[in-house]
């Protein structure tokens, strides 16, 4: 598997002998050099001393040399520079342009590296790698932690950027899609940033002094205004969204986007989005009061929402009337779009600006809240790894999809640790 020689080439984890080229010339690795993503050579700006020379290019490696020309390297000047090529087996001499013959080291991967790895990838166990993870020091798991935590900030970020771009450039528009994604509180949430992505909020904005109109733009624009009559209420936003898809060319999602199935009724989409018409209309929260707050209670103040009179005693249009209630955001529910949407968003807007100091402090949120507790958290802390913040927790919900579930544990620090263990200290690790 060429993954496995890359992970054995970026770690040095090499056999105990001399390395030589295949014409004899002794190989000292200073330094793999940079695993590199894009096209072009597998490692850049590695340090290799052949022959006493030390030379500092890149690197390319295959399971065997004839891969080279399988994969068109030979009319490829991407690699027309490298130092040395590196092969499980080495099956053909390699040329320069010039008719010079390329370094070649035939690399093995040794069979305690296969033997763990394969281990690792069938084990049954949730996490995989427990059996090592509970002896590694706090800080060797505080750094990957760290590493973890600016990952997921840095996914997050990505996404936001490109749901800036769709929305041309706009980052209030931009926020209010990120919000509502994340009052789908999972299950809802494709559907929400559909939903909200549809809602021109310039036209929005026109009618902002009205909640009555709000409500009648946001639920007509969630479908749910497309069946015939449940009430008075309904009747009367049914006509008024009737006059605003008009004037505004308004093309309504379809309602079969919601879904209701194991849903609480203070979870049901027509509440969640009375409380973001609440929102909007109260003008609660917008870019410039995110940039302002510095402590994670005055977000959870401006995210302090309710509902119209009609949604205080109603789950549905035209459902059984309830006793009043404000129907406002649990605090669990606010801590949940604090870390989803909140957060990241002035972490994407500190990097857009450059601002280096409102992303600690959107780390600095995820640190003040409680860790979320789901059951791929609560593998980790079974195994030792503390949980003490959201910014834990995300950390290694992070690990468990990007890595773990995909079983990418080549690139898991702490598959590293599992990985590179001897046969004995594996045993012995088991026994404790």
């Amino acid at each position: 598997m060429e993954q496995l020689l890359h992970y054995v080439w970026r770690h040095k984890i090499f056999p105990l002998r001399e390395l030589r080229t295949t014409d004899g010339r002794e190989v000292e690795v200073l330094n793999p050099g940079i695993s590199n993503a894009d096209a072009g050579p597998d490692f850049v700006g590695a340090s290799v001393k052949i022959g006493g020379t030390v030379w500092v290019g890149n690197v390319e490696i295959h399971l065997k040399t004839s891969d080279w020309f399988r994969h068109h390297h030979d009319t490829d000047v991407s690699y027309e520079n490298i130092v040395l090529h590196v092969a499980e087996e080495v099956d053909f001499p390699l040329f320069y342009p010039n008719g010079q013959e390329i370094p070649q080291l035939q690399l093995e991967v040794p069979a305690y590296v296969k033997d763990n790895y394969e281990r690792l990838k069938d084990n049954d166990v949730r996490p995989r790698c427990r059996n090592v993870v509970t002896g590694l020091s706090k800080f060797l798991i505080h750094n990957w932690m760290t590493s973890l935590m600016l990952e997921r900030f840095e996914e997050r970020t990505s996404r936001i950027l490109v749901r800036r771009e769709l929305l041309d450039k706009n980052w209030e528009d931009t926020l209010f899609v990120t919000l509502a994604r994340s009052f789908g509180f999972g299950l809802n949430g494709d559907a929400f940033e559909k939903w909200a992505q549809s809602i021109p909020m310039s036209a929005a904005g026109k009618h902002r002094d009205s909640l009555f109109q709000i409500e009648a733009m946001f639920f007509g624009q969630a479908g749910l205004l497309e069946e015939d009559g449940a009430d008075d209420y309904y009747l009367k936003l049914q006509k008024e969204y009737r006059f605003l898809r008009q004037k505004f060319s308004l093309t309504p999602i379809a309602a079969s986007a919601w879904k209701f199935l194991r849903l609480r009724p203070q979870n049901f989409p027509y509440i969640r989005i009375a409380q973001l018409a609440m929102l909007y209309y109260e003008q609660r929260l917008n870019l410039s009061k995110l940039v302002n707050a510095n402590h994670v209670d005055e977000i959870k103040s401006l995210l302090f929402t309710h509902v119209s009179e009609y949604w205080q005693t109603h789950y549905t249009f035209g459902g059984k009337e309830t006793k009043a209630q404000e129907r406002k955001l649990s605090s669990s529910s606010m801590e949940l779009v604090i870390v989803n949407a909140i957060a990241p968003m002035l972490f994407a807007y500190g990097k857009y600006k450059s601002d280096q100091s409102l992303c600690d402090r959107a780390f600095s949120w995820w640190e003040q809240l409680e860790p979320e507790d789901n059951r791929m958290v609560r593998d980790w802390v079974s195994a030792g790894v503390a949980c003490e913040s959201a910014a834990d927790s995300q950390a290694l919900i992070q690990l468990t999809r990007r890595y773990c579930q995909t079983r990418d544990c080549l690139r898991c620090k702490f598959g590293y640790e599992f990985i590179k263990q001897t046969p004995d200290l594996l045993r012995e690790d088991e026994k404790s």
